[in-house]
C-alpha cells in the first residue's frame, strides 16, 4: 500500500492530522542539519492487535527529509512485529514497510530507526491498537433495518465555525445549488433523535472525507484524503462521536467508500508513488460507461479496458487497483475506518468499475476480518443478471468469486416506478413489480438486497410520479414490505420534492428546520403544509411498526401476478418461535374494488371459519369468506389473525 504524498504546510497538517496521521521525526546525531518537526506521514494512520490478517503495509511518505526517505536502512523496535520486507517504488518520496504482527502481539507504539549512509538518524512512531471488545463479530445491516440516506452537506449545520476553512479552497455558498452549503457532521448528531424517533435504524452518509475541490465538493466523491475527514464535516474524532451516539439511538453507521476514482487534487496526481497508480496518468481518458463489457460473450479486451479505466469524469482520475499495492492500500483504507469508527457496513460506490480481479480480492478480504459485515455495491444497471453477478453466491456464467453481500436493486426501482406511472396491460403496469422480483433467481440472496425508489442521483419519487400524493404513498408502502432493506432518502420522509430535472445540486435540496432561521422545520413539523404532515405521520407509523413485524423483517415473500389493475403479495414466516403472515395489496383501479380471497388458497386458511384480516391501519377486520373492500389507488396491509377479534369485523 502506497502513503497519501500531502503537500501542504506543516501549520496545516499540525492543525488538520487529530490522528497523528502525520509523525513527528526526531532528529539524533544529525551530520546534517534537520529541522525537528521534520513530517514523515503514514497511511494507515495506525493499526490493531488481533486483526485476521496478520500483516499490515505501511505507505510512508517524507518529502522534507535531509535526504530521500528511500536512501534509509530501517531497523523496527516493537514485541511480536517484525518488518517482512521493504519496497521502495519508483518516486524516491515513498517508502512501502510489510509488516508481520504476530497473534500474540501486545497493543504498543512500534519505533522505526532510520539511518542513513550519512550518518543521519531519525525515529518514528506507530500505534498498534488492541481493538474494541466484539470487534471482528459486528452484525452488519440487514433486512430488519431501514436506511436513511443523508448528503450531510445539505442536511443540517450543526457548527457554522467550520462552514468555510482557510486551509480549503471552496467556501460556503448556501446560495450556489452545486456549493457547500454548511451541514456537517454535529448537524447529524444534533437531530439523532429525530431520525430513530422516524423509524430509521441505518444511516448512510455521502461521503464525508477531505474533497479539497475548487467546485462542487459539497458531495464528498472527489477524496482527497483517504484518512481524514473534510474539516468543513468536522474531524475524524467528530465521525467516531458520531457513529457511537447513533449507536445508543439503535441506529448503525454505513460508511460510503470510493475504490474506483479520487479527487484530481490529491497530492498522489503531482507526485505518484509508482508510475501506474493512476491510469492514464494525468490524462483525462473518459471511462465508456459500458459495464455490458465485463459480461458480453461476443465482447473485446479493449472494451473492457475502455470501461474500467476510464476516468470517471474529469475531476475523478481512476485507481489502478492492478498495481497490487494500490490494492492493498483501498483495502486497508476500508477496513481502517470499519474498525475506527466501529461501522455496521460499507456501500461501495461505482462497484464494477474497479477491477474485476480486485473486487474479489477486496470483499473477500473485508469479509474475513468482519464476516457479519454487510457491503452494498452499487451497480447501476437495470439488467438484473448483471448486477446479481456482483452478489455472492449468485449463479454465473463464469467461476468469478465474489464475496459481496449485497447490491443496489436497481432493477426494482425502475420497475416500481414505471408500475405506478404507465396503464396497466399484461405486460405493463404493475407487472413490471412482478417481473422484477421474479428475476431473484439470479440471486445468491435477493432479501438481502438494498431496495429505494430514489437516491442522491436522480429525481425524487415524487417528482417521478409526477408529484401525486396517492401514488407516493403505494411506492413507500411497497417498499416498506416487499424483501429486501429499505432505504430513504432524506427529505422523502415529508414527500420532499425537487423540479425534476434531475439536476443534482436541486435534488439533494437543503432539509428545512436544518440552518438556523429557516421558515419550515421539518424536525419539529413547524412550517410543513398538511400533505407534508400527512406523509411525516404515516410512514413514522408504518416505520415502527415494520421494525415490530417478524414476517416483514426476516420473512418469506409470495406473489401473485398482478390480474386487472391489482397485485398481491405475502410476507410470511413459521417458525418455532414466530409465526405471521401479512398480506399486501396494491390496487390501481381509481374506483374501489372487492376483492375476493377465494384466488389465494394457498397463503390463507379459507376453511378457518374464525380467522380474519385486520387492516393494520384502521384495524377494520374482515373474515376470510367475504371480500375485501379496496380503497383506489391504494396499498391497503393486512395481517391474519387466526381467531377472530371480538370486536370490529364486518360482516
Amino acid at each position: 500500500m502506497f502513503p497519501l504524498n500531502h503537500e501542504i504546510s506543516l501549520i496545516k497538517a499540525t492543525a488538520l492530522r487529530c490522528l497523528s496521521l502525520s509523525l513527528l521525526v526526531s532528529s539524533i546525531n544529525v551530520a546534517t542539519a534537520q529541522p525537528e518537526d521534520s513530517i514523515v506521514h503514514i497511511d494507515p494512520p495506525n493499526w490493531w492487535v488481533g486483526m485476521h490478517n496478520k500483516q499490515i503495509e505501511l505507505l510512508l511518505n517524507a518529502d522534507n527529509l535531509a535526504f530521500p526517505i528511500t536512501e534509509y536502512d530501517i531497523k523496527l523496535s516493537g514485541k511480536q512485529v517484525k518488518i517482512e520486507s521493504v519496497t521502495v517504488p519508483e518516486s524516491s518520496q515513498y517508502l512501502l514497510i510489510n509488516l508481520a504482527i504476530s497473534q500474540a502481539a501486545p497493543a504498543q507504539t512500534l519505533t522505526f530507526s532510520l539511518t542513513h549512509p550519512n550518518s543521519h538518524k531519525v525515529q518514528v512512531t506507530y500505534e498498534l491498537l488492541a481493538r474494541a471488545e466484539g470487534s471482528a463479530k459486528r452484525v452488519g445491516f440487514n433486512a430488519k433495518d431501514v436506511i436513511y440516506l443523508i448528503a450531510p452537506d445539505r442536511f443540517a449545520n450543526g457548527d457554522p465555525s467550520n462552514d468555510s476553512v482557510d486551509s480549503m479552497l471552496e467556501t460556503v455558498n448556501r446560495d450556489d445549488k452545486g456549493g457547500r452549503h454548511g451541514g456537517d457532521i454535529q448537524g447529524m448528531i444534533d437531530h439523532l433523535e429525530y431520525i430513530a424517533d422516524m423509524g430509521f435504524t441505518q444511516i448512510w452518509t455521502m461521503p464525508l472525507l477531505e474533497n479539497d475541490m475548487e467546485r462542487y465538493s459539497y458531495h464528498g466523491y472527489s477524496t482527497t484524503d483517504f484518512f481524514q475527514i473534510d474539516p468543513r464535516f468536522g474531524s475524524n474524532s467528530l465521525y467516531k462521536a458520531f457513529v457511537s451516539q447513533a449507536r445508543e439511538q439503535g441506529i448503525g453507521v454505513i460508511k460510503d467508500v470510493i475504490l474506483n476514482h479520487m479527487g484530481s487534487n490529491h497530492p498522489w496526481m503531482s507526485n505518484m508513488p509508482a508510475v501506474d497508480w493512476i491510469n492514464h496518468g494525468t490524462e483525462f481518458v473518459p471511462t465508456t460507461h459500458t459495464r455490458e463489457a465485463l459480461h458480453d460473450p461476443h465482447g473485446v479486451q479493449s472494451d473492457i479496458d475502455d470501461f474500467a479505466r476510464g476516468w470517471f469524469v474529469d475531476t475523478m482520475p481512476d485507481m489502478n487497483q492492478q498495481n497490487p499495492h494500490m490494492a492493498t492500500y483501498l483495502t486497508q483504507y476500508a477496513i481502517w475506518w470499519v474498525e475506527y469508527a466501529g461501522l455496521s457496513g460499507l456501500r461501495v460506490d461505482t462497484y464494477s468499475y474497479s477491477d474485476k480481479a480486485f473486487l474479489s480480492a477486496w470483499t473477500q478480504a473485508v469479509m474475513a476480518e468482519y464476516p457479519n459485515l454487510n457491503i452494498v455495491g452499487e451497480e447501476w444497471s437495470v439488467n438484473p443478471a448483471i448486477t446479481a453477478y456482483w452478489q455472492a453466491g449468485s449463479p454465473r456464467y463464469d467461476d468469478y468469486q465474489s464475496a459481496l453481500p449485497s447490491v443496489m436493486d436497481f432493477p426494482l426501482q425502475v420497475a416500481l416506478g414505471q408500475a405506478l406511472v404507465d396503464e396497466d396491460t399484461w405486460a405493463t403496469g404493475l407487472r413490471k413489480i412482478y417481473d422484477s422480483l421474479a428475476s431473484d433467481f439470479l440471486y445468491g440472496d435477493p432479501y438481502n438486497l438494498v431496495v429505494f425508489a430514489d437516491n442522491h442521483d436522480m429525481n425524487r419519487i415524487m417528482p417521478q410520479l409526477n408529484n401525486d400524493e396517492t401514488k407516493f404513498m403505494m411506492a413507500m408502502k411497497f417498499l416498506l414490505t416487499t424483501r429486501g432493506i429499505p432505504q430513504i432518502f432524506y427529505g422523502t420522509e415529508f414527500g420532499m420534492t425537487d423540479n425534476g430535472g434531475g439536476d443534482h445540486g436541486l435534488l439533494r435540496a437543503d432539509f428545512p428546520g436544518g440552518w438556523q432561521g429557516d421558515r419550515v422545520n421539518a424536525f419539529t413539523g413547524k412550517g410543513l403544509d398538511s400533505q407534508q404532515q400527512r406523509i411525516q405521520q404515516t410512514l413514522r407509523k408504518l416505520l415502527n411498526w415494520r421494525k415490530q413485524t417478524p414476517a416483514i423483517t426476516e420473512g418469506k415473500l409470495t406473489q401473485y401476478a398482478p390480474r386487472d389493475g391489482i397485485y398481491v403479495y405475502f410476507r410470511h414466516i413459521d417458525t418455532h418461535a414466530k409465526k405471521q403472515t401479512i398480506m399486501v395489496v396494491l390496487n390501481k383501479n381509481s374506483n374501489n374494488i372487492d376483492l375476493s380471497l377465494t384466488r389465494f388458497s394457498q397463503m390463507l386458511p379459507l376453511e378457518n371459519s374464525s380467522a380474519t384480516l385486520v387492516d393494520i391501519e384502521s384495524n377494520a377486520s374482515f373474515r376470510l369468506d367475504q371480500s375485501l373492500t379496496l380503497d383506489a389507488n391504494s396499498v391497503s396491509i393486512f395481517e391474519l389473525q387466526p381467531s377472530a377479534p371480538t370486536s370490529n369485523t364486518n360482516k
